[in-house]
């Protein structure tokens, strides 16, 4: 297992190349990149970036600008040459596309993302600014998320075919077929003063007399704004899970060694959590790596738009939009590095629960 371990590392940085690479390379065609939006800031023609046309007419590929290149961009005519120049010098656009990918790459080696174009703030600053809204809601949805769906699903599979998981499947149809946004926006209409009563802020996760509260007085005033923004997510989140374990647990209950434990005795809680728990958990155990990348770091978007706070997912929209490019690539680089030592811990999780499975003994 150390050496499938071993493996695993040297490949996370060739990984971690392919899909700057790739991302790279579609961000130099589309459209409307970050010289064509200062240009048209400064012409004063709102959302004209949006507007220009031509994949990859963002950079030159000759490198810097020359007389005439003012025609490269729509809407910068009238323009002076040497004024373009300067712009693409500010964003890096000087240089030709495999060079400014270089530098880049040999930037985040040493994990120096720079600056964001318009903030002019450090990439890791910024993260670090918005890193707490995310945390809290990933690692509080996550844990709810966990605490429900693993007892109702070891109920659901308890009682297969039962009242009990029939009428508790409903709830799970639900949660997999409405979005987790949709319950946002129903949360805020019954209880955010939408439409009904306002037992709940509408953004935020602090009030603003956030500093004048005691301490266990900003301990509460943190979990109310926090209830309906996790409660939109877990509601979202939490049939998936429950679906894994109940099916988890079945296939383990009709096994042999099940039979084998009944027939010595042991009663129906001795089988389930000494016998069937540990192997039905496998699958569950080994997601969680990739579970909770998943609702840190995409999963919230949309609940950080609706509610109004301002984490990481918000953070990356509103850098794809403006064509942010050192916090595009910057969040990109650490999300993955993040995503794929996760998903190795979880490989090892696998191997920890149960050794019997080892991935480095796969095609011996």
């Amino acid at each position: 297992m150390l050496a499938y371990a071993i493996r695993r590392l040297i490949l996370i940085p060739v990984t971690l190349l392919g899909i700057l690479l790739v991302n790279f390379a579609i961000a130099q065609l589309a459209p409307g990149g970050p010289v064509e939006q200062a240009i048209a800031r400064i012409e004063g023609h709102a959302g004209a970036a949006s507007r220009i046309g031509g994949a990859g007419s963002d950079i030159q590929a000759a490198g810097p600008a020359r007389e005439g290149t003012t025609g490269a961009y729509r809407g910068a005519q009238g323009l002076d040459a040497k004024y373009i120049a300067e712009i693409e010098k500010q964003f890096g656009f000087d240089k030709a596309a495999h060079q400014r990918f270089l530098i880049m790459v040999g930037n985040y080696l040493t994990f120096d993302f720079g600056k964001s174009f318009y903030r002019d703030v450090p990439v890791v600053d910024l993260v670090l600014e918005k890193m707490p809204v995310s945390v809290s809601l990933g690692l509080w949805t996550t844990l709810i998320i966990y605490l429900v769906s693993i007892p109702l699903g070891i109920a659901k599979a308890r009682r297969d075919g039962g009242t009990f998981d029939v009428a508790t499947s409903w709830a799970v149809i639900v949660g997999y077929a409405v979005p987790g946004f949709l319950f946002a926006i129903m949360l805020i209409v019954l209880f955010a003063g939408g439409r009904y009563v306002q037992w709940f802020p509408l953004k935020g996760l602090t009030g603003p007399d956030w500093d004048t509260l005691s301490a266990g007085g900003k301990v509460l005033d943190y979990l109310w704004h926090l209830t309906l923004p996790v409660a939109a997510m877990v509601i979202g989140g939490f049939a998936s899970l429950t679906m894994l374990t109940k099916n988890s647990f079945l296939e383990e209950i009709n096994k042999q060694y099940v039979i084998t434990a009944r027939a010595k005795g042991l009663t129906e809680n001795q089988v389930l959590y000494r016998h069937i728990f540990r192997n039905a958990m496998l699958l569950v155990i080994a997601g969680f790596p990739s579970a909770l990348v998943g609702i840190l770091f995409a999963s919230s978007i949309l609940i950080e738009i609706i509610f109004s706070l301002d984490g990481l997912g918000l953070l990356g929209f509103e850098a794809v939009s403006n064509r942010d490019y050192p916090v595009m690539f910057g969040t990109l680089y650490l999300f993955t590095l993040l995503g794929l030592v996760l998903n190795l811990i979880g490989d090892l999780m696998y191997h920890w629960v149960d050794p019997r499975i080892d991935f480095g003994r796969r095609g011996e």
